[in-house]
């Protein structure tokens, strides 16, 4: 077995696939975050209540519930360029539109769902063949590598684009944040369709109806007990976990106190605490059991979950947030990596699908149960429950996929240091 990945875990970077995509797909989501900080202000600006900033929240991740799998499909029988560039390029015209209504004085809070809306259905339509590229433009033995130096760069985007979101809204407005977002597409729909490998198309093509092979293939890795556990631990999380971070605002308003000074604090130490975790991810030896990995640190999630619920104190919410964040991201990457380098090319993109279904489709669908909740019982006390839910389930799972010897351990699968 190679031993690059622990002498050059950053030689990736330096690739012209990989390197571009990297660059571009940073600078794509810093506008993408940029974005996000400035909708909810410019909703709140324009008059909208509380359940339009929940319901514009959902118009974006709901989507995935229901078209993700779709988008798997398009992954593995379209040539995966094209469709992400189709669907970027229809994706940046959102931004273009709310900045010439804005500047019209003829923008309202529906225009900004609907348009969250089409930003949605694109998403979910084009992250299969998005989360796709990198196994066609790594080797194997790189793969996790890659999917690492990926989940650094989102991180890295995550504490970028809210900063540059402030600076422009405190000299251009909301605008100026809708531009940075809209050009930040620009340069991955170039590199999706002059750099990336022309080859970035499905494996087989087969007169197989789609249905039928959609419901094989879903079969197939429900079959699989690496899979299977590893999807499962993705949705406990999504769906318990990360409701922390979506009512982080009323939790600091309403447990802690505190501004909205504190809240950006606390996103920006979420981002920190991910790009921790994903640059302790590079260069891991893949050896390493990434189902045991993606177990651990989804129960670590969970702990602090519960923690963070009861917690009251300001410093000590920092210091979870950028555990939180951390335990996220080691979580999701691992169990991403191995749903890619288990499946097969030609139904790569349905796994996806499926992986990214239970990551965003979860976490909306979690969001959405969490709100009502809330409102019945309570922010602590449902954060708590969430938590609790959480780490019984994960144990069910640790114990069940320790007992099945998935993969024989012949070293500490919570070690992250690579080798030298």
């Amino acid at each position: 077995m190679s031993n690059r990945h622990p002498r050059r875990p950053f030689a990736l970077l330096g690739t012209k696939s990989f390197g571009t995509f990297w660059w571009s797909s940073l600078l794509s989501n810093i506008g993408t975050w940029a974005q996000s900080v400035a909708q909810p202000w410019l909703l709140l600006s324009l008059g909208a209540s509380p359940f339009v900033l929940g319901l514009d929240a959902f118009a974006m991740g709901g989507p995935v519930l229901m078209l993700t799998l779709v988008g798997g499909v398009l992954a593995d029988r379209v040539d995966r360029r094209r469709v992400i560039a189709y669907l970027q390029s229809a994706q940046m015209l959102c931004p273009i539109l709310i900045i010439g209504l804005l500047l019209g004085h003829q923008l309202q809070p529906w225009m900004i769902v609907l348009l969250s809306l089409v930003v949605g259905i694109t998403d979910a339509l084009s992250m299969p063949s998005f989360q796709s590229i990198v196994p066609t433009i790594v080797a194997r033995d790189e793969l996790a590598n890659g999917i690492a130096l990926n989940a650094v760069q989102f991180n890295l985007s995550r504490i970028l684009g809210p900063a540059v979101a402030g600076l422009l809204m405190t000299r251009l407005g909301a605008a100026g944040a809708f531009g940075v977002s809209a050009l930040s597409y620009v340069p991955f729909i170039l590199v999706a369709i002059w750099v990336l490998p022309a080859d970035l198309h499905p494996a087989t093509r087969d007169s197989t109806p789609e249905f039928q092979r959609l419901r094989a293939t879903l079969r197939d890795i429900a079959q699989q007990p690496r899979l299977r556990t590893v999807l499962l631990t993705t949705c406990v999380t999504s769906m318990f976990c990360s409701p922390l971070v979506t009512f982080c605002p009323l939790l600091v308003r309403e447990v802690l106190h505190a501004s909205v000074g504190i809240f950006s604090v606390a996103m920006v130490a979420f981002g920190v605490g991910g790009l921790l975790g994903a640059t302790l991810l590079v260069g891991v030896d893949p050896r390493h059991d990434r189902g045991s990995i993606s177990l651990v640190f989804a129960l670590m999630l969970a702990v602090i979950v519960v923690i963070g619920a009861l917690n009251t104190s300001i410093v000590m919410s920092i210091a979870l947030f950028t555990l939180a964040g951390l335990a996220m991201t080691i979580a999701n990457a691992t169990a991403n990596a191995l749903v890619q380098s288990e499946a097969s090319s030609a139904v790569r993109g349905q796994s996806v699908a499926l992986f990214m279904l239970c990551a965003r489709g979860g976490g909306a669908f979690g969001n959405l149960l969490t709100g009502y909740a809330i409102g019945r019982f309570g922010l602590q006390t449902i954060l708590a429950v969430n938590g609790a839910i959480a780490i019984t389930v994960l144990l069910r799972l640790w114990i069940a996929h320790r007992n099945a010897h998935i993969r024989p351990q012949t070293e500490s699968v919570v070690s992250l240091v690579p080798r030298r």
